[in-house]
């Protein structure tokens, strides 16, 4: 049976249980942006063990991990922020959640310590689809809509965000994410 769901930007996505596919295997994805020619959203719990500044040449020191936000153009670099009210050019994602914006001031503000680590996130790459390609991803029963919560983009551990968004679904999710199998494939 087909599952009907809106695919609603500000969402998560949350790769089902037993996907395999290596980019996405018990992801969780913010989707920043889904229209009819397609989408792209960030992975959120799959960190590239590396600090912006290692990155980034001509960056103010900044202890920020960096994520890898999907497979798709590796080679540039995206934030995420709740700061969208001090960034110019930010894009609104869902309530206090933004993309992007001025890079220049998010130096200044960085610099000027108006803007804090837990405030941001960075992404190297992201994780993008084709016009319906989403739709029937979600039809096909790959991903599970949660609705997203500012908590799970900047306060959780990378490490248990898959578990703890599946947990807080439903009780059937929360049998899933706490199975000692499935997290050991992790």
């Amino acid at each position: 049976m087909k599952k009907k769901s809106t695919i609603a930007k500000g969402n998560l996505l949350v790769a089902e249980p037993f996907m395999l596919d290596p980019y996405f295997k018990q992801s969780v994805v913010l989707l920043c942006d889904h229209h009819s020619e397609g989408a792209f959203g960030f992975i959120l719990n799959k960190s590239v063990r590396m600090n912006i500044n290692e990155l980034l040449d001509d960056f103010p020191e900044f202890e920020s991990e960096v994520y890898y936000g999907g497979p798709v153009a590796t080679d540039t670099i995206h934030y995420i922020h709740n700061v969208g009210e001090l960034l110019d050019e930010s894009q609104k994602v869902d309530e206090g959640i933004f993309w992007g914006g001025n890079f220049d001031k998010l130096k200044f503000l960085i610099t000027h310590e108006m803007l804090k680590p837990e405030n941001i996130r960075f992404f190297v790459g992201y994780a993008g689809w084709e016009a319906d390609q989403l739709k029937e991803e979600m039809q096909s029963g790959s991903w599970i809509q949660s609705e997203s919560d500012r908590s799970y983009v900047f306060n959780h551990s990378s490490r248990d965000l898959w578990k703890n968004v599946l947990a807080n679904k439903n009780e059937n999710y929360s049998i899933i994410a706490n199975n000692p199998n499935l997290n050991a494939l992790n």
